[in-house]
């Protein structure tokens, strides 16, 4: 029975004039005026490749170990997937040390538009004080440079997942997209350092009773992590009839499960206690375990008072530096613990329920 496959929606296409004022904005530098005709022919180039849909140019065959080894893979794929590899072979090194991720999720910094740092990072660089000690690794992942570097992005999700878990694939497939210029897209250097870590750590501010931008953007693209398909050429590509009919009994592989995690939220106002829950069920629902209570942290900084004394209110806060310093300990404990084989009751059944 062929797959049901539903459309309709209208078509996003645009045509030639409108694609090529879209990839000359880029240069509305006067400096650029000079090279206006070769900027005009990349143009033309890029229409090509945008009117054909080239989103993949550069492939090569999958080889061993994939289910059709002769089907073409991105070249961009195929490296991201190495890197995963890599990274999982560092975390499974009993003789390495033990290896932490520590997030801030914070977009502000100095270095653009809020001309300060964020009370985030501070945060995070005294979690980073106990992560980082007596051998243990400990990596930053600082998405305040999605707002402050050079064209680097998380790109949306496109929810291949509620098609058919099989067409979301493990790392993402979706970019980058060189037809439509999605390229320079973050996750590709994100995935494996939480495919490294053994425990993790978010620290965040509340914005507006949610996630930042670049927090929730990372979360939304880490679905693949929970179900995600590690062989794209099971579905040769996005191809929607071959992955739908494959959904029937997907075993739901959890790419990241058994790390630790920890998660720390602050806020001036509202909203900390449920985004601390949020994240805590997030990072749950994918197979991480929770270190411990003291790992989970929500706390206000200056309760309703002016946001320029907010630094100055932190400053203050000291019982909030040591919650913090015990909440990095209690990662780094229950990471100990768990390499050992110190593990979580029932940690070896099978969920009846996988979706």
């Amino acid at each position: 029975m062929p797959a049901d496959i539903r459309k309709g929606m209208p078509d996003p296409k645009l045509d030639r004039a409108a694609f090529e004022r879209r990839f000359l904005a880029r240069f509305a530098d006067p400096a650029f005026d000079s090279v206006l005709l070769h900027l005009r022919r990349a143009a033309g180039i890029a229409w090509e490749a945008y009117d054909e849909g080239r989103k993949a140019p550069v492939t090569r065959r999958a080889g061993i170990g994939y289910a059709d080894p002769a089907y073409a893979l991105a070249v961009d794929w195929l490296e991201a997937r190495a890197a995963i590899d890599a990274a999982r072979a560092q975390h499974d090194d009993d003789a390495g040390p033990a290896r932490f991720l520590l997030v801030n999720a914070s977009p502000r910094s100095e270095h653009t538009c809020p001309g300060e740092m964020s009370k985030t990072w501070r945060l995070v660089e005294t979690a980073a004080t106990i992560l980082g000690g007596d051998g243990a690794a400990c990596e930053t992942l600082d998405l305040a440079r999605l707002a402050s570097g050079y064209d680097l992005q998380i790109h949306p999700c496109k929810a291949c997942f509620s098609t058919s878990p099989a067409l979301c694939h493990w790392p993402c497939s979706c970019y980058p997209n060189h037809a439509l210029g999605q390229v320079n897209d973050a996750m590709n250097d994100i995935y494996p350092m939480w495919v490294r870590a053994h425990g993790i750590m978010i620290v965040t501010p509340v914005h507006w009773y949610q996630a930042t931008s670049g927090l929730k953007a990372m979360m939304d693209r880490l679905v693949c992590a929970d179900g995600g398909n590690p062989d794209p050429t099971t579905t040769h590509g996005k191809h929607v009839d071959e992955a739908k009919p494959l959904e029937t009994g997907w075993p739901y592989p959890k790419h990241l499960a058994g790390r630790a995690f920890s998660a720390i939220v602050h806020g001036d106002a509202a909203g900390v206690e449920n985004l601390r829950r949020i994240l805590s069920d997030w990072m749950s629902d994918m197979g991480l375990r929770p270190a411990g209570e003291a790992a989970l942290l929500d706390r206000y900084i200056g309760y309703y008072k002016p946001y320029g004394e907010s630094h100055a209110e932190l400053d203050g806060d000291e019982a909030l530096f040591a919650e913090v310093r015990n909440a990095a300990a209690t990662l780094r404990e229950a990471v100990d613990r768990w390499r050992r084989g110190d593990g979580k009751a029932g940690a070896e059944l099978r969920p009846p329920r996988q979706k």
